[in-house]
C-alpha cells in the first residue's frame, strides 16, 4: 500500500527553510567597497544567485506542472522557498546597490526598505515612497521586474491554484 505523503511535515520544512533564508537576508555582510575586483566578484555572485534561483523557480515550475498527487506537497513546498529565496536574492541586491551608491534609490536606507521595495515590486503596487532613481537602480529594478512577472507570478500561480484546489 502507498503511504501518503506528510503534508503539515512538508510544509513546516519550506516554512523553517524560508526562516533560514530571511535571517540569512538580515545578517549577511555588503560593507561599500571600493575594491573594483571584489565589486565585480560580488556582482558576479549575485547575478549567479539570481540565475540560480530562477533555474529553481523554473524548474520547480515544471515539476508542479507534471507532478502526480504523491509528489504535490515537496514540489509545492520547493517552489514556495525558491520564490521566497528570488524575492530575498533582488531585496538584497536592492540594498547593496543603495549602500555602494545611494543616489540610485530614494528612501531606501534599511535592509526592511529594501525587502518591502522587492515585495512592492513584486505584487506591482509600486506606493512610490521608496523608489529607483539612478540608471544603475532603474535597470536592476527592470531585471526584477521581467523576473517577476516571467519567474516569479506563475510560481505564485501555481502555488495559490494548488493551495485552492483549483485546476
Amino acid at each position: 500500500m502507498r503511504q501518503k505523503p506528510d503534508h503539515p511535515q512538508e510544509f513546516r520544512r519550506a516554512g523553517l527553510a524560508c526562516a533560514l533564508l530571511l535571517v540569512t537576508y538580515f545578517v549577511i555582510p555588503v560593507e561599500p567597497d571600493s575594491n573594483t575586483a571584489r565589486i565585480g566578484v560580488r556582482l558576479g555572485l549575485t547575478l549567479s544567485m539570481v540565475g540560480a534561483v530562477a533555474w529553481l523557480v523554473t524548474s520547480q515550475v515544471r515539476r508542479q506542472l507534471v507532478a502526480g498527487p504523491a509528489r504535490e506537497a515537496r514540489s509545492l513546498a520547493h517552489l514556495a522557498i525558491a520564490l521566497v529565496a528570488g524575492l530575498l536574492a533582488f531585496a538584497l541586491a536592492d540594498f547593496v546597490v543603495a549602500r555602494a551608491a545611494p543616489a540610485q534609490f530614494v528612501d531606501l536606507e534599511t535592509r526592511i526598505d529594501a525587502l518591502y521595495f522587492a515585495l512592492t515590486t513584486l505584487t506591482t503596487v509600486g506606493y512610490g515612497d521608496v523608489h529607483a532613481e539612478g540608471q544603475l537602480a532603474r535597470g536592476l529594478v527592470i531585471v526584477q521586474m521581467l523576473f517577476s512577472i516571467g519567474v516569479i507570478a506563475t510560481g505564485v500561480s501555481l502555488v495559490v491554484r494548488q493551495l485552492t484546489g483549483r485546476p
